[in-house]
């Protein structure tokens, strides 16, 4: 995840976004400190009465369509009206603000309630901002170009005969070994960069890498590239959380949203909708 992360951030450094400071309570009666709830029981927000929903500039699909979160197309933007929704926010409540992935997870106040653009939940960066629990483990997945011999592959059963490549000491190279268990040895890297320069140097016939890199690799960095597939079997993959601000009182009820979200199956509908079926990234048999 480090590699999407990297490129992430440079992207939305080019686009000029930074995060707006956060304001103190002060004389105008403006309050953007840490939500929590109100002497009434009502959650009390950045902006009473309204949820502010933070994610990148641009955002790009399939976590966000279009660049357009108010839409609630893509993954992420679904996910956010559904928790919007179980903390009792219409759609019309929502508001959303830009800010870069670094600025989202550094230390100091915030002007939005919850954030998301494919953060990581890490120990390191809990010292910094909340998390809510997870609402996406990552997949594993295929890469590979147009021109490669397993290119038109659709089973497990036909890479085991390829040369695959992945970053030593990863989760992908686990379930490259694991799941597939090629005939071949496959090819190890130290690093993401020389994983995906192999594959572009045709010294691999494909790479595993989590689905999320999968989709930003055919997106921007590949010519012709091509996902060919991911594995149902997510166990050790890097899970997605909500960020919140430091000690932010939201944390439990936004928390409270997603567990509900993943017991009543919401969670698993919209990763089929934007995440299996949308993006033709087949899970392979």
């Amino acid at each position: 995840m480090a590699f999407l992360l990297t490129r992430r951030a440079a992207l939305t450094a080019l686009a000029g976004t930074a995060l707006l400071s956060a304001c103190t309570i002060a004389d105008d009666g403006k309050n953007t400190s840490s939500a929590g709830t109100s002497s009434e029981g009502a959650l009390s927000t950045v902006t009473q009465g309204k949820l502010t929903i933070a994610t990148g500039e641009p955002a790009y699909s399939p976590w966000v369509e279009d660049n357009d979160p108010a839409s609630g197309k893509g993954f992420e933007a679904a996910v956010a009206y559904a928790v919007a929704g179980k903390l009792g926010f219409a759609n019309s409540d929502v508001v959303w603000v830009r800010t870069t992935f670094d600025a989202a997870v550094a230390p100091g106040a915030k002007d939005w309630d919850f954030n998301l653009q494919q953060f990581s939940i890490t120990e390191e960066r809990k010292n910094a901002v909340d998390f809510s629990s997870p609402y996406y483990t990552s997949a594993q997945a295929v890469v590979t170009l147009k021109s490669s011999p397993v290119a038109s592959a659709t089973s497990i059963e036909a890479l085991k005969g390829a040369l695959l490549g992945a970053q030593t000491g990863t989760t992908s190279y686990k379930t490259l070994t694991e799941k597939v268990a090629p005939t071949t040895t496959p090819a190890v890297f130290n690093s993401s960069q020389d994983t995906v320069q192999a594959l572009k140097g045709g010294q691999v016939d494909a790479i595993v890498v989590d689905l999320p890199t999968a989709l930003y690799l055919v997106a921007t960095e590949l010519d012709n590239g091509v996902a060919i597939g991911q594995f149902a079997d997510t166990t050790g993959g890097d899970q997605y959380g909500l960020v919140l601000p430091k000690g932010s009182a939201l944390t439990a009820p936004v928390t409270q949203a997603v567990d509900a979200l993943r017991a009543d199956g919401t969670l698993d509908s919209l990763v089929k909708t934007w995440l299996t079926d949308s993006v033709n990234v087949p899970v392979l048999s």
